[in-house]
C-alpha cells in the first residue's frame, strides 16, 4: 500500500488539472506562453500518474479496470470481477 501522503498528493494534482484545464487550453490557443508559465506546475496534465484505486500502487496499473495487476488477480480469482475467468486450454 502506498503512503497516504502520496495518494493525497495525486488527488490534489487531479483536482488542480481539472481546475486549470480550460484556462491552459485557451492560453495555448492564443500563444500566451509567458502567462502559461506562471500557472502552477501541477496544473499540467502530464504530471499525473495512474495509480491503483484500491492500494495506490503506481506500477502494474490496468487502465480498463483502474486497479493494479496484483489486486486484479486477487479479485478475479475470488470472482469479484464479472466476466473474468482464469484461462485454461
Amino acid at each position: 500500500m502506498a503512503k497516504k501522503s502520496v495518494i493525497a498528493r495525486e488527488v490534489k494534482r487531479t483536482k488542480m488539472v481539472a481546475k486549470y484545464s480550460e484556462l491552459r487550453k485557451q492560453l495555448k490557443e492564443e500563444g500566451k506562453w509567458e502567462e502559461l508559465d506562471k500557472l502552477p506546475r501541477n496544473s499540467n496534465r502530464i504530471r499525473l500518474h495512474n495509480r491503483c484505486g484500491l492500494t495506490g500502487r503506481p506500477k502494474g496499473y490496468m487502465r480498463h479496470f483502474g486497479i493494479c495487476r496484483v489486486k486484479f488477480r486477487e479479485m478475479a480469482l475470488d470472482g469479484k470481477i464479472p466476466g473474468i475467468t482464469k484461462a485454461s486450454w
